[in-house]
């Protein structure tokens, strides 16, 4: 598994910058989606060939199942969108750091790429499980960050 830090503002990074910060907006779209719905705001997009082929958020409230994470529908998504398991062209955008289960299930579905907004210090993957994912994997943390973590701070801040 290979990290990668964002550039910075300043640096030019041969427009995947850009891509990635296009592709992270479309994952907040989808966090908005389920912190309008009361679910945990977690978005997330599969982008296979620069075209959007799965779009999802957080459902564990409404399908009462602790499964149905972002990441998870997504993944799920994209499998029947292209017709197979494996989703090894792909780029997973997601707003907060994958859980375990989740970076477990994206290391099974040999993800190619995954580019994630905020971490997440209490039950991030990197903490507990850091070779969960493929080894070919590579990730890229901290597009966005600030938006992703003030999403979920609005949401927990709320719910107090």
């Amino acid at each position: 598994m290979k990290i990668i830090l964002p550039c910075s503002v300043n640096m030019i990074c041969g427009g995947e910058r850009m891509d990635d910060i296009y592709y992270m907006k479309q994952a907040l779209l989808e966090a908005r989606k389920a912190m309008e719905q009361g679910e945990v705001p977690v978005g997330a997009v599969v982008v296979c060939r620069n075209r959007i082929i799965a779009r999802a958020y957080n459902l564990t409230e409404t399908l009462t199942d602790v499964t149905a994470h972002a990441e998870m529908q997504a993944i799920t998504a994209a499998a029947s969108a292209l017709g197979g398991k494996y989703l090894n062209e792909c780029t997973l955008y997601v707003t907060v750091e994958p859980c375990v289960m989740c970076a477990g299930a994206i290391g099974w579905a040999q993800i190619h790429r995954v580019v994630f907004g905020t971490e997440d210090e209490k039950r991030g993957y990197s903490q507990y499980a850091p070779q969960a994912l493929h080894p070919k994997t590579e990730v890229v943390k901290g597009i966005m960050k600030e938006e992703c973590a003030a999403l979920m701070r609005d949401f927990f801040k709320s719910k107090r």
